[in-house]
C-alpha cells in the first residue's frame, strides 16, 4: 500500500507520538505537574456564571475520588460504570477511574433501565457513578441483576447510607485511605501500562444488544499524541465541549487537553450551545453535523426575515465567500478583485456572524455523520472552517481528520499519523493502527468478524481515497440498497444533500430496496418549521398538525424537486411522507450523538413507506 504524496509530505512531530505517556492516568498527572496553575476546566455555575478550576485543583479532587474507589475495593482493570450527562463531574469521575487503575464503562443517561442493567452486568462493573436519582432508580429497579455492583455513587443526591452514597462520601473514603497510605493512588498509576484496559464503550446499535468495545490506555494516549504531533492545537486554545462524554467523539476530545494543556469549558446542554459560544468564546468545538445544519439554517432564516437591502448584501457576501472558498479548494489563489470584495464582505457580514459564535473560533470539527458539503462551504465562506473527520468507537474516534491547512470539503481528510487505510474489493474501508480496539467484550465471535488476525478492522463503511490521500465516505455498507433496476443507492449521501438544501428538515430517510423507485420519509426540524408555520397562518397548530398540513407538504415538495435535480434518475425521490412527530433520542430514532438509527425509523414507519408504493 502506497502513501499518497501530499500525506507523505505532511510535517509530523514523530517524537511526540513515540514518547507518549504509558497511560491516560500518567498523562493526567504529568499535565497537573507541568501546568498546575493553568486553567483546566470551567463549568456552569447557576444560570449565567462559570466556575474555573486549575489543573492542580482538578488533580486534588481526582486524587481523593480515585482513592475512594480503591477504598471500595476497586482493583486494576475493574470496571466502574459512569451514567451521566456531560458535566464537570463526569470528567472528574472518568479521571478518577483512570487513576485508580480501573476502566470506565460509559452509559448514556438516556439509556433505558433494562439496557443500563445489561451494560453494567455484562461489563462486570463493580461501582456505578450515577448523575442523579433518575439514574439511581434504573439501577435499583434491577438490583437483583447486579450482584457485582458494590456501591452506587450519586453526584446530585445524598444516597441511602447503604448501597447508594454521595460523591462527597466517596471523597471522604479516599481521604481516609490516603491518611493511612498516602501513595495508594500513585502506586496504581505507576503500575499501569499501555495494554491495560482503560475504557469499555457500548455501541448504540440499531438491532440486538449493544457490544462493549475494549479500548486500552494506548489507544487514547496515541490519539492525543497523534493530534498533538500535527500542531493543530496549542495550549493557547480554548475548547467548548458539549458532546456526550459517553460517546467516543466526546471522550477523545476530553483526552486532548491532557496532552496539550488547553482549558475546556464543559456543558452538555444542547439548547445552550449557541448562547454559550458567545459567552465562552472558544477557539474550537466538536459537534455532529446537525448542529452546523441548524446554525446555518438559523442565520439564513434571519436574513430571509430581514429582507430588503440587508438580504441583498448578505447574499452578495456569501456569494463572494463561496467563490473564494471554491478557489482555495481547487488549489488556486483568489484574484485581486476577489480578495478586495472578500475583505469588504468580511467587514459588512462575516465578522458579525462570527461574533454570534464568540468571535474567536479557528475551526469546528464535525464527526458522527456526513456533513453536507454545501453547509461546509458556507461556514468556510464566513471564515469558520468545519474540519470533517471520521472514526468509530472501535477506532477510538479520530481515525481521519481534515487539517486546518489542508481542508477538502466533502471528505473526512487524511489518516491520523500512524493509522493505515485500505479499500477492500467491495469498497469497504479497512483501518489498522494503535487506535483500533483490542476486541469486543465477551464477544470473541463478533471480534473475529470485524478484526483480522493482522490487525485490519472492517469499518462497515463504503468509501474511496483520492490521489491526494483524502478519504471520502459514501455510505454505510449495510444501509446501501439496490432498487429492482439493479442500481445501488446511498441513503446517507441523499440525506446530507437534502439537509443542506432544506432548512426545515432534520432528516431524510430514503428507501427503495428491491423497489422500482425511491421514496423517502422526511423528518422536520421543530424550531425552523414552527417559525415558518407562524409566518404562514399556522401559528396555533401543533407539530403534528403542521406536519400533516397541505401547505407544509407543498413547501417540502419544492425542496424534494430541488434535490432530484442533483441526483441520478434511479436515486430520485418519486414520493415522500412527512413524519408527524419529532425524531428524537428518547424515542429511539437517534443515537445519543444524534446519529440516525435508520433501521429503527424504517421499521417504525413501515406502514407509511408501504403506502407510498400503493398510492
Amino acid at each position: 500500500m502506497t502513501t499518497p504524496k501530499r500525506v507523505s509530505e505532511e510535517k509530523v512531530d514523530q517524537a511526540v507520538i513515540d514518547n507518549r505517556a504509558p497511560s491516560v492516568a500518567r498523562l493526567f498527572i504529568d499535565r497537573v505537574a507541568a501546568t498546575p496553575d493553568s486553567e483546566a476546566f470551567r463549568y456552569p455555575d447557576g444560570e449565567d456564571g462559570w466556575t474555573s478550576v486549575t489543573w492542580e485543583q482538578t488533580g486534588e479532587r481526582v486524587r481523593l475520588l480515585a482513592a475512594g474507589l480503591i477504598a471500595l475495593g476497586v482493583e486494576t482493570e475493574d470496571r466502574v460504570a459512569l451514567a451521566s450527562s456531560t458535566r464537570y463531574e463526569w470528567v472528574l469521575g472518568d479521571l478518577a477511574v483512570m487513576c485508580a487503575g480501573a476502566a470506565t464503562t460509559t452509559v448514556y443517561p438516556t439509556t433505558h433501565a433494562e439496557d443500563v442493567a445489561f451494560i453494567v452486568s455484562d461489563s462486570g462493573s463493580r461501582v456505578v457513578l450515577a448523575e442523579d436519582d433518575s439514574q439511581v432508580k434504573k439501577l435499583l429497579a434491577h438490583r437483583g441483576d447486579l450482584p457485582e455492583v458494590k456501591k452506587v455513587v450519586v453526584v446530585d443526591g445524598q444516597g441511602d447510607g447503604d448501597w447508594v452514597i454521595g460523591l462527597d462520601d466517596l471523597a471522604e473514603l479516599g481521604r481516609g485511605l490516603l491518611s493511612d497510605d498516602s501513595g495508594a493512588v500513585m502506586d496504581r498509576i505507576h503500575s499501569l501500562g499501555p495494554d491495560h484496559l482503560a475504557t469499555l464503550i457500548y455501541t448504540s446499535g440499531t438491532t440486538g444488544k449493544p457490544k462493549g468495545v475494549r479500548l486500552p490506555h494506548s489507544a487514547w494516549t496515541y490519539e492525543a499524541a497523534a493530534i498533538d504531533a500535527l500542531h493543530m492545537l496549542t495550549a493557547d486554545d480554548l475548547q467548548y465541549l458539549w458532546l456526550p462524554l459517553s460517546h467516543v467523539f466526546g471522550k477523545v476530545l476530553l483526552t486532548l487537553p491532557l496532552q496539550i494543556g488547553f482549558p475546556t469549558a464543559v456543558d452538555g446542554r444542547v439548547d445552550k450551545i449557541v448562547e454559550n459560544l458567545a459567552v465562552v468564546r472558544p477557539t474550537f468545538m466538536g459537534a455532529a453535523p446537525r448542529i452546523f445544519e441548524k446554525a446555518h439554517a438559523r442565520v439564513e432564516h434571519m436574513m430571509e426575515e430581514e429582507g430588503g437591502v440587508k438580504k441583498k448584501i448578505f447574499d452578495w457576501a456569501v456569494g463572494v465567500g463561496r467563490s473564494v472558498s471554491e478557489a482555495k479548494q481547487a488549489g488556486r489563489s483568489p484574484g485581486l478583485l476577489d480578495n478586495l470584495q472578500h475583505a469588504l464582505a468580511d467587514r459588512l457580514v462575516f465578522s458579525t456572524i462570527r461574533e454570534r459564535f464568540g468571535g474567536r473560533l479557528r475551526f469546528f470539527i464535525s464527526g458522527s455523520a456526513a456533513l453536507n458539503p454545501d453547509v461546509g462551504e458556507w461556514f468556510d465562506a464566513v471564515g469558520i472552517p468545519v474540519l470533517e473527520g471520521y472514526g468509530l468507537t472501535e477506532t477510538s474516534a479520530a481515525t481521519f481528520v481534515n487539517r486546518p491547512y489542508a481542508n477538502r470539503l466533502g471528505t473526512v481528510g487524511w489518516p491520523v499519523p500512524g493509522t493505515e487505510v485500505k479499500i477492500a474489493e467491495d469498497g469497504e474501508v479497512l483501518v489498522r493502527g494503535p487506535g483500533v480496539m483490542t476486541g469486543y467484550h465477551n464477544r470473541p465471535d463478533a471480534t473475529a468478524e470485524s478484526l483480522t488476525e493482522d490487525g485490519w478492522f472492517h469499518t462497515g463503511d463504503i468509501g474511496n481515497v483520492d490521489e491526494d490521500g483524502y478519504l471520502r465516505i459514501t455510505d454505510r455498507k449495510k444501509d446501501m440498497f439496490k432498487t429492482s433496476q439493479g442500481k445501488y443507492v446511498a441513503p446517507s449521501a441523499l440525506a446530507a444533500t437534502f439537509k443542506g438544501i432544506c432548512p426545515y428538515a432534520s432528516e431524510l430517510v430514503a428507501y427503495g430496496e428491491g423497489k422500482p423507485y425511491c421514496v423517502a420519509l422526511v423528518g422536520l426540524d421543530s424550531e425552523s418549521i414552527t417559525e415558518w408555520a407562524g409566518r404562514n397562518g399556522l401559528g396555533d397548530a401543533s407539530f403534528e398538525e403542521i406536519a400533516r398540513h397541505e401547505k407544509t407538504r407543498e413547501l417540502i415538495s419544492g425542496y424534494i424537486d430541488e434535490l432530484n435535480l442533483q441526483l441520478n434518475r434511479w436515486e430520485q425521490v418519486k414520493k415522500f411522507s412527512i413524519i408527524d412527530r419529532e425524531l428524537s433520542v428518547e424515542a429511539g430514532d437517534l443515537t445519543p450523538s444524534m446519529k440516525l438509527r435508520r433501521r429503527v425509523v424504517v421499521d417504525s414507519f413501515a406502514t407509511d413507506l408501504t403506502r407510498l408504493y400503493e398510492e
